[in-house]
């Protein structure tokens, strides 16, 4: 037992020194005060902290990316990290190594942290992306489309291939069959969904849902639901000149705060190419399907397998290949391939997925568009073609989502079928007393 020699000391005080504060008597067993030093982590341990480091770009944490290259743990409590970025230059590198050393240092026995960094190889890169577009597609947000909804993003590699065309002729022939189907201008910059459809006004909200209800167009036995900055803006020839993060953000408002109630088919006019609101629609409708428009030129074919490749990248099902434009039709039923021949089908065999059909170049279809009369809701050989693509749509290639087999619709039957029986019981009952 040894006893604190500040308390037994019987010198004066040094009347230069500090003032001297009263301290209790005490004694320490010196035998109880020395402990053990934690032991050093393993490098599972570190690993798995490292886990709670995310990749502030990619939303993913830097173990699952393949970023957290090495780990190792030396006797003495030092540890090595090294970081493999997507880039030298990353500009998150001091966030992620803030992020490192506070989570690594935080564990018993880790005396040091020593971080080196690396670059990811073009093959680790795009495995990285791939992991963290995957993690998105599985993490969506909430959206106003309902669950059963068949959603087909119809996209297209360039511009000029009659995408928006084929969009509200689909659309209506869906609903010329009974369908409620909705219809997403997407195409921001360039809508024209409102004047192919013969539709106008202005879209509203509704004060008990408090969500914006979209217009309602009647089609033979079913149902069109639009949606466009067409409604919006305060004429057909008004220029929206919005950049990325805002063009994103509108058609995130079409996702999230429209009404759009119970729908089988919502048809998504996409802008071409493969920018931001391509992206943010494969992130938020990750259950959407693909439906690619081209022309039989080889030029667009090429051009249309990115957009393809875009949705593939996304986790996106590419349903089918429409190839647009793609004979002339003479009044006395000879053809003319004033494009080319054979776009389509290469593109669909390239990207593997079937071609859905060839939709002819008829003077009837821009003619139908202008006054907003559909093409596909007369006759002629382009209605014919369209009738046909949406035959292959309903009946093989996407049909309607049916519920009649579900978990939940059983279950409702189940629980309806219990009610019947709890009421019938206590009609008995009563019928007795």
């Amino acid at each position: 037992m040894v006893v604190c020699p500040q308390c037994t000391d019987d010198r004066p005080p040094d009347p230069n020194g500090p003032i001297p504060t009263a301290r209790p008597p005490y004694a320490v067993d010196m035998d109880e005060q020395v402990t053990s030093p934690a032991p050093v982590p393993s490098e599972d341990d570190v690993m798995g902290v490292l886990r709670g480091v995310i990749d502030p770009e990619l939303g993913t944490d830097i173990v699952e990316l393949g970023m957290a290259r090495s780990v190792a743990v030396a006797d003495d409590g030092r540890v090595d990290v090294t970081i493999a970025l997507t880039t030298s230059g990353c500009p998150l590198r001091a966030q992620i190594q803030r992020e490192v050393r506070a989570r690594v240092g935080g564990l018993p026995g880790v005396a040091s942290v020593h971080l080196s960094w690396d670059e990811l190889t073009p093959e680790e890169k795009a495995t990285a992306m791939a992991r963290a577009r995957f993690n998105v597609s599985r993490n969506a947000p909430d959206t106003e489309v309902p669950a059963t909804t068949r959603i087909l993003m119809v996209a297209s590699g360039k511009g000029g291939v009659g995408k928006s065309s084929v969009t509200v002729n689909l659309a209506a022939g869906l609903a010329d069959r009974g369908f409620t189907v909705g219809v997403m201008d997407a195409d921001i910059w360039g809508f024209s969904v409102p004047r192919m459809l013969g539709v106008e006004g202005r879209l509203g909200g509704s004060p008990e849902v408090g969500k914006i209800q979209p217009i309602e167009v009647p089609v033979g036995d079913g149902l069109l639901k639009v949606v466009s900055m067409g409604f919006l803006v305060e004429d057909e020839e008004s220029a929206l000149m919005w950049r990325g993060l805002i063009l994103n953000r509108a058609v995130q408002h079409f996702c999230e705060d429209v009404a759009w109630g119970p729908m089988d088919y919502l048809l998504i006019d996409m802008p071409p190419g493969t920018g931001d609101v391509q992206m943010g629609l494969a992130k938020m409708l990750p259950q959407a399907e693909m439906l690619v428009v081209t022309t039989p030129a080889l030029a667009a074919q090429k051009v249309a397998v990115r957009v393809a490749n875009m949705g593939r990248a996304n986790y996106l099902r590419i349903v089918g290949v429409v190839e647009n434009m793609s004979a002339y039709v003479a009044p006395d039923g000879s053809r003319h391939e004033l494009f080319g021949a054979g776009g389509g089908g290469s593109l669909a065999d390239q990207v593997g997925a079937p071609l859905l059909g060839s939709i002819p170049l008829d003077g009837a279809v821009a003619a139908a568009g202008d006054v907003g009369r559909p093409v596909a809701l007369g006759e002629g050989p382009a209605a014919d073609s369209y009738r046909s693509v949406v035959d292959l749509l309903v009946e093989e290639a996407a049909p309607p989502v049916d519920m009649a087999g579900c978990s939940a619709r059983l279950l409702a039957a189940a629980e309806e079928a219990l009610d019947l029986d709890e009421r019938a019981e206590a009609d008995g009952v009563a019928t007795e007393a």
